[in-house]
């Protein structure tokens, strides 16, 4: 497991998954069709707990301030910080095993349980699991 520091708020926006785990592939077809992937755009995941329950937001990062008022989506800011890190190459094909990927992860001693988790969609095949550090 690698290490990485995310060295400044990513601005983002979307919505969240209300059929989750199941409706993400759907999610980020929309996000996609509206917001081609592009060098100057990522899309992330990412999944908060609250009152034991958890929820999933497919977002688009924000080129603009305009964006998300424009598409009336909510905004989301990915914080900086030291974040542990899993790579998953051609994550399309392996989208059943990226809950057991967490998992390995929060068992990781340096891992800062509570906090919101992410993935990172950086290209079409590569894919980041990113659990914040305690450190």
């Amino acid at each position: 497991m690698d290490t990485y520091t995310l060295q400044q708020d990513v601005k983002t926006f979307g919505f969240e998954v209300k059929s989750f785990p199941d409706g993400i592939g759907a999610a980020f077809e929309t996000l996609v069709k509206l917001f081609p992937q592009d060098e100057r755009r990522s899309y992330y995941g990412l999944v908060e707990g609250q009152d034991g329950k958890m929820k999933y937001y497919a977002l688009a990062e924000e080129k603009s301030d305009a964006e998300p008022k424009k598409f009336g989506y909510p905004e989301k800011v990915i914080r900086k910080g030291n974040y542990l890190v899993e790579k998953v190459d051609d994550w399309q094909n392996k989208t059943d095993s990226i809950k057991n990927v967490f998992d390995k992860m929060f068992k990781d001693p340096r891992a800062a349980i509570g906090k919101p988790c992410i993935e990172w969609y950086k290209t079409m095949n590569e894919m980041w699991c990113m659990v914040p550090s305690k450190s």
